[in-house]
């Protein structure tokens, strides 16, 4: 009797092995000299395979991008949807958001530069992980108003001053600007702008 045939990998494996692959590629050689050839040959088949899950390079580093901010917004949204303080809760997503982008910075410089160029470029990636965040934001600030922390007479003015006032802690560009500072004067710099953001917020005057 002759043994099964192993299954074929499923489209999510090659998919994911596509991504580790290519990600390994930019941090060996940088984005600009990856090639869909040299990651094909790696992974085992053709370059015209690859192409069948990510249609361009650009494709792939959206996708290799996406990858690591998944969590960053997983981060937020149980932020978000905890049992605490409106205050507490937007300062810990800001909080969270510049000690995620500072950490892949430090540990995985390759990797955000690819986030930082789709940032530039106002890539689709960019976007959306943009306006996810803007919506768990936005979710904390109506929690907050409804529940009498934060006297808000215009939620899109006061989402727009969230945004202005942490920029240099949220933008990944301005993340990388800094990246000489040391790392504990951008948490106390992080720390005092949060502090000043929510005596705006409950001062009735935006």
């Amino acid at each position: 009797m002759s043994e099964p045939k192993p299954a074929p990998p499923s489209a999510e494996s090659v998919d994911l092995r596509i991504l580790d692959l290519a990600a390994d590629h930019v941090r060996r050689f940088g984005a600009a000299r990856l090639t869909i050839v040299a990651v094909a040959r790696e992974a085992g088949m053709s370059h015209g395979n690859v192409y069948r899950y990510f249609p361009s390079k650009e494709a792939l580093f959206d996708a290799v991008t996406e990858q690591w901010l998944k969590p960053v917004e997983s981060d937020c949204r149980r932020i978000a949807e905890a049992p605490d303080p409106a205050f507490d809760k937007l300062e810990r997503i800001i909080v969270s958001i510049h000690r995620s982008y500072r950490d892949k910075l430090e540990s995985d410089a390759e990797i955000f530069d690819l986030f930082c160029r789709s940032f530039e470029e106002g890539r689709t990636i960019a976007r959306k992980h943009r306006t996810r965040i803007q919506s768990e934001i936005q979710k904390v600030l109506e929690e907050g108003t409804g529940g009498g922390m934060f006297e808000i007479a215009d939620q899109r003015r006061a989402l727009a001053l969230v945004f202005d006032a942490a920029y240099r802690f949220m933008s990944p560009v301005s993340i990388r600007l800094d990246r000489n500072v040391p790392r504990g004067q951008m948490d106390g710099r992080c720390d005092r702008c949060v502090r000043l953001m929510l005596r705006i917020l409950a001062s009735g005057k935006i």
